[in-house]
């Protein structure tokens, strides 16, 4: 498979190439630096230097022909305002899910964040951060050109992943290392099956190959 992957340095990112490269795919990852390269051709992707916050939806179309399936794993990052989040996080998860519906590109997964909701309250960098990942999902899952699948994490960990989680619609406020998180997206792009579903993972006892399959077969 061909998968191209937004936000192809963040930390979630970087472990998903390494598990897709190791399984025989063809990686491509989008970034904004040209220093960001050589990380990612460690990892086994292929850097494509392009910015989501300005790139057309035919630029970015151009880089989704002929792949497999679409990852969008790019975020405006902690150290971001409100204007990122909207330009980022809601802007570019939409311009990306626009230009694969452009290039045929059907299997679309999705990284957004428990809790994001188009309707929640607060003031807060991180309440605008849940607005806009909420408004992104909700324009990707209106789109019938994708089979999408939303996933959205617990809070993150840099711990080493067990490749135990508990993946279900609504799992409850829980911690995950972001190891698990790339392998269930790894699973999650092999599995089209679990198409027009939004889960929740966090740690868990069910191994990640075995959960996601058990939420495609619901």
């Amino acid at each position: 498979m061909r998968i191209v992957i937004a936000g192809g340095h963040g930390q979630i990112a970087l472990r998903l190439e390494r598990l897709l490269a190791a399984r025989g795919n063809e990686v491509a990852g989008i970034i904004r630096k040209a220093e960001q390269g050589d990380d990612l051709r460690e990892a086994g992707a292929e850097p494509v230097l392009l910015d989501l916050e300005s790139a057309s939806v035919e630029e970015v179309a151009a880089y989704l022909q002929g792949a497999d399936a679409a990852v969008f794993a790019a975020g405006a990052g902690p150290g971001s305002g409100v204007a990122r989040k909207a330009t980022v996080d809601k802007g570019a998860a939409v311009l990306f899910a626009d230009a694969a519906v452009r290039a045929g590109v059907r299997r679309h997964v999705v990284v957004s964040s428990m809790g994001a909701d188009p309707g929640h309250q607060g003031d807060e960098v991180f309440d605008a951060y849940l607005r806009a990942k909420g408004e992104a999902d909700a324009y990707v899952s209106g789109l019938d050109a994708l089979d999408w699948t939303i996933l959205r994490p617990g809070s993150l960990t840099n711990d080493a992943g067990t490749g135990l989680v508990r993946l279900e619609a609504h799992t409850g406020r829980g911690m995950i290392p972001r190891d698990d998180v790339a392998a269930v997206i790894a699973e999650l792009v092999d599995t089209p099956a679990t198409a027009g579903l939004t889960l929740e993972l966090v740690g868990g006892s069910t191994p990640a190959s075995v959960a996601v399959k058990s939420v495609a077969g619901n």
